[in-house]
């Protein structure tokens, strides 16, 4: 079926597939931009002679705290105007400051342009989240979010992938400007060959003519018991995932003696490829079992949580890097499984004039507490733990902060609880 677009203008299916790839891109190329640092976590704390505590300061929070806080007015403007050309000039912002991570000579030049990283890339998750919306109908939702999400996995791999290599053969500056320049190119692609789709067409509606402001958006998620428990299971998760990321690489080069290269090759491709493959399969396993019962949506979230946990011990606790990667396999997969739904989720919960704004607060909240705080505080129980442990404290470090993700999985289990009910009143306040 054909979709109206901007202007009245159709949208049909393979269009609607070539935006998806486009932001599935954009996607991938901010998780590159912003990730690439967690390689070189190591090469930079030598270079620059700080803590580890520091650097997860570096990792975490310098970047976070703007990327959260500006997603908010961001997401605004994007529920009142083109959404499109703000992904753009986003695209074209956070590439340039990537590139100036390269330049930097001190740890708080460093900073610096991180955290312009983070106010570029502001400006790309709301608005992606909202066109997706509506493009694809309730019952695409969940695994067309879940494909959008692939864009981490892949960022993730080819920030390994690239960051290890570049670094082992030129330094970590180099390993910035490779990946920062080409974004340009990204975003005047996104800005020429992507076309805005009309608000509310894949839910058969209209886009209401009031205008929603970011407190009527608080309120919506806070009144709402399922998006309240699913954002702050997904919170949990963030915190844990975006900790494990940052200290990975350094992990394997402390525990097993690794070189940046080395680590690359083996965490790139598998990391990657099983992120993509946990969240196709969790994607299309919650649209399936939501077809009879929507608490899946959440639910599908909650098991693959618990069921991850023995892999962490076995990732984490044995000297044999053989068995570890064995273990990291299954549970890079099982990582993934919880945007998808936590998208779609709050997508088809709020109101049309709404959806880039809830989306940005749902960003901000675990962007701020999972990607700020996140890194920080494994940096911070390593150092703690440093006196007692030597280089392994980092690899216990590692281990308590997994262990949120069983609070994590508690939370999506009760937003399941409330989901029908809150989506059958969600539904009837569309179509009305």
């Amino acid at each position: 079926m054909a979709h109206a677009g901007a202007q009245g203008e159709p949208i049909d299916a393979s269009t609607r597939r070539y935006t998806l790839f486009l932001l599935v891109v954009v996607y991938t190329s901010s998780f590159i931009d912003r990730s690439i640092i967690n390689i070189l976590v190591q090469p930079i704390k030598e270079e620059f002679g700080v803590s580890d505590t520091a650097m997860g300061f570096l990792t975490g929070f310098s970047f976070a705290i703007f990327y959260a806080g500006l997603g908010l007015p961001v997401a605004m403007l994007a529920d009142r105007s083109n959404r499109r050309n703000i992904i753009a000039w986003a695209v074209a912002i956070w590439s340039g400051m990537t590139a100036l991570c390269g330049a930097a000579q001190n740890f708080w030049q460093l900073a610096a342009a991180r955290i312009g990283v983070g106010i570029g890339e502001a400006g790309a998750g709301p608005p992606s989240h909202s066109m997706i919306a509506d493009m694809y109908p309730l019952r695409e939702r969940t695994s067309a979010m879940a494909i959008y999400s692939w864009g981490i996995h892949i960022g993730l791999m080819f920030g390994a992938l690239i960051g290890g290599m570049v670094e082992d053969a030129y330094g970590w500056r180099a390993a910035f400007l490779v990946v920062g320049i080409p974004g340009l190119a990204l975003a005047l692609l996104v800005r020429f060959t992507v076309r805005e789709p009309a608000r509310g067409v894949a839910d058969t509606v209209h886009a209401a003519p009031d205008k929603q402001g970011l407190a009527d958006a608080f309120v919506h998620l806070w009144r709402i018991r399922s998006l309240r428990h699913t954002i702050t299971g997904c919170t949990l998760v963030a915190f844990v995932g975006y900790g494990i990321s940052a200290w990975g690489a350094a992990f394997l080069m402390r525990s097993h003696g690794l070189t940046g290269k080395e680590v690359g090759l083996l965490m790139g491709p598998a990391g990657g490829f099983m992120g993509i493959i946990g969240a196709i399969v969790a994607g299309k396993l919650a649209d399936r079992l939501s077809e009879k019962d929507p608490r899946w949506t959440p639910w599908v979230v909650s098991v693959s949580k618990v069921v991850a946990i023995p892999l962490v011990f076995l990732f984490y606790l044995p000297d044999n890097l053989w068995i570890a990667m064995l273990a990291f396999i299954p549970m890079i997969a099982l990582a993934a499984t919880y945007q998808g739904s936590t998208f779609a989720m709050v997508q088809t919960l709020s109101p049309l004039r709404m959806r880039a704004q809830a989306s940005a607060i749902l960003l901000f909240v675990i962007n701020l507490i999972g990607l700020g705080l996140g890194p920080v505080a494994v940096g911070l129980i390593s150092d703690l733990l440093l006196p007692y442990y030597g280089s392994d404290s980092l690899r216990y470090s590692l281990i308590i902060v997994s262990m949120l993700g069983l609070w994590g999985a508690w939370h999506y289990y009760l937003a399941g609880r409330h989901y029908r009910e809150d989506l059958e009143i969600s539904q009837g306040k569309v179509m009305a």
